[in-house]
């Protein structure tokens, strides 16, 4: 039986439209389509969030690799991820009031105004860090055979690993949440430390074609190439709005 497309008008016959591949059979939109959304998009464990950080933190090097060689069906898209994970963190941020800064105030620098404009824009502060973490993964790995691009969906990921991170413990830094700054600085530290113990595990899987040890060194000057180039663009931005703090 031929079918009008709705959507591009292809007359075509099957399930799907031959010309832009939309579904025959397009269900009534209602409570149920909704929630048959929701489960496939967000829940649904075999092509979703679910599956994609499960594989993130079981096997989360050799996946992003499999991902980038075309097995890509049952991952959530990577900049998706990013930004849904980003996204809740920086409405719980908000809604929680937090801090980092208790405390802190210099005579020309505003640390509640970052605090605020840091929550107000955390998707956007991730996903700008991006670029800066690919940099130093291209130079350093740049003879495994990626292009800059690859890479990129390889710190995509990453970002997303170190976010999920952030939210399991994020009931401690609720805890801690205007308490003394030291307090809050060991936490914020340690969970540092996780996401580039998280990047380190990453890499090594992902770099098979190399020693684990020489994966392991090429990982540490990756971050640090990143650390030089997060630290030069701050203080440029900084330098720029005229608030350098003393």
């Amino acid at each position: 039986m031929e079918i009008i497309c709705k959507n591009c008008h292809q007359v075509f016959k099957g399930h799907y439209c031959n010309n832009c591949g939309q579904p025959a059979d397009t269900h009534k939109i209602n409570a149920h389509f909704l929630w048959h959304d929701i489960q496939h998009g967000l829940l649904h464990f075999d092509k979703g969030i679910l599956y994609s950080l499960k594989q993130l933190f079981t096997r989360p090097g050799h996946s992003v690799r499999e991902f980038i060689e075309g097995k890509r069906v049952r991952h959530f898209k990577p900049l998706s991820l990013v930004v849904v994970l980003a996204t809740l963190y920086g409405v719980l941020y908000h809604y929680f009031h937090i801090n980092l800064f208790p405390d802190k105030s210099t005579s020309n620098f505003n640390y509640d105004e970052l605090n605020e404009w840091q929550a107000a824009h955390f998707s956007w502060i991730i996903i700008a860090t991006i670029p800066l973490y690919t940099v130093g993964t291209y130079i350093v790995f740049r003879k495994q055979g990626y292009n800059y691009v690859e890479f990129f969906v390889l710190n995509t990921f990453k970002a997303s690993q170190r976010l999920f991170a952030q939210l399991l413990t994020f009931p401690i830094l609720i805890y801690l949440n205007n308490t003394d700054y030291q307090h809050i600085q060991k936490f914020t530290t340690t969970i540092y430390f996780i996401g580039v113990l998280l990047t380190l595990w990453t890499n090594i899987q992902f770099f098979n074609k190399i020693s684990k040890t020489k994966a392991l060194f090429l990982s540490l000057l990756s971050h640090f190439i990143f650390l030089i180039c997060f630290i030069i663009v701050f203080i440029i931005i900084l330098l720029l709005l005229g608030k350098i703090p003393e």
